[in-house]
């Protein structure tokens, strides 16, 4: 049970080594110019595999949970699948439900345990393996190990290696099923609000950890942004550097004065074009003195 991209290697992992009985996702949504409902990545790839799909928009419904059930299947695999699973759902398998949440429970249970991670400046994030309860991300863990968030790592970074830890991962967790589930403790809850847009208008008055942390921790998706003489750029990767000035100030290249210290953007984007390089970036536009 699962939809983006994150969910993909671990399909594969599953298919590999286990008998996938049927993929759960969520139904095709409208995307591109031209509004073309499109599947999912993992309602693609499950295609691709000969496995069987579906994708209602609930289960909730007497006739779709009629349906789960008469899979007999041992246990549900459920990684960034997007839909609560009602108690029902949850007590179908005879194993139960285990979900692969990509961060170190219980810090940031919820919607976007990444970004979340790397905006807050966590020194280290990872996957656990969750035995799933009707709680948001509150059941006991299997299985779970850590990474270290790099200096320079985005959300798209984080990922990528979170998505291959979680593939491997639960397939150890269905191999040993490890005896002992460990509760969660109380303390050291968060939780990862879903990213709002309005949160990825760089403030260039903020100290320089903060920005480099914002714009590493919404890239790619949905960037980080500035005005740079009048037109929207997104920001995609950055780092720590140098430097004092007025908040926005550019100090040459595209190094940046902050409201202490400053930041190099090393990879941005244009409206309408691909992301480039900062050396790329520069040899088209004009750069103005500060930016907003």
């Amino acid at each position: 049970m699962g939809t983006p991209d994150f969910s993909v290697p671990v399909l594969e992992s599953l298919t590999a080594q286990h008998e996938v009985v049927a993929v759960y996702t969520q139904p095709p949504r409208p995307a591109g110019r031209g509004k073309q409902d499109r599947p999912s990545p993992v309602h693609t790839r499950a295609l691709a595999l000969g496995l069987p799909v579906r994708h209602p928009v609930s289960l909730r419904s007497e006739e779709v949970q009629q349906s789960y059930a008469a899979l007999q299947a041992d246990v549900a695999v459920v990684v960034a699948y997007g839909l609560i699973l009602p108690q029902a759902v949850l007590d179908m398998p005879r194993l139960g439900c285990l979900n692969i949440h990509a961060s170190l429970l219980p810090r940031w249970r919820g919607a976007a345990p990444i970004h979340r991670a790397i905006m807050a400046g966590d020194a280290a994030t990872g996957v656990c393996i969750m035995q799933m309860e009707a709680g948001l991300d509150t059941g006991p863990v299997l299985l779970r190990e850590a990474t270290p968030i790099g200096p320079e790592d985005t959300t798209q970074d984080l990922h990528d290696r979170l998505s291959g830890m979680g593939a491997r991962l639960i397939l150890q967790a269905l191999d040993a099923r490890p005896s002992v589930l460990v509760p969660q403790p109380d303390e050291g809850v968060t939780y990862a609000a879903k990213i709002d847009k309005a949160e990825a208008r760089v403030n260039w008055t903020r100290p320089a950890e903060e920005v480099d942390r914002l714009i590493r921790g919404l890239s790619p998706f949905p960037g980080a942004w500035c005005d740079v003489g009048g037109e929207r750029v997104k920001l995609l990767r950055s780092r720590l550097a140098e430097g004092a000035a007025q908040p926005g100030q550019v100090l040459g290249g595209f190094k940046v004065a902050c409201g202490t210290g400053a930041v190099e953007i090393t990879l941005a984007q244009r409206e309408g074009k691909r992301a480039v390089a900062a050396d790329e970036f520069l040899r088209g536009i004009v750069m103005p003195d500060r930016l907003g």
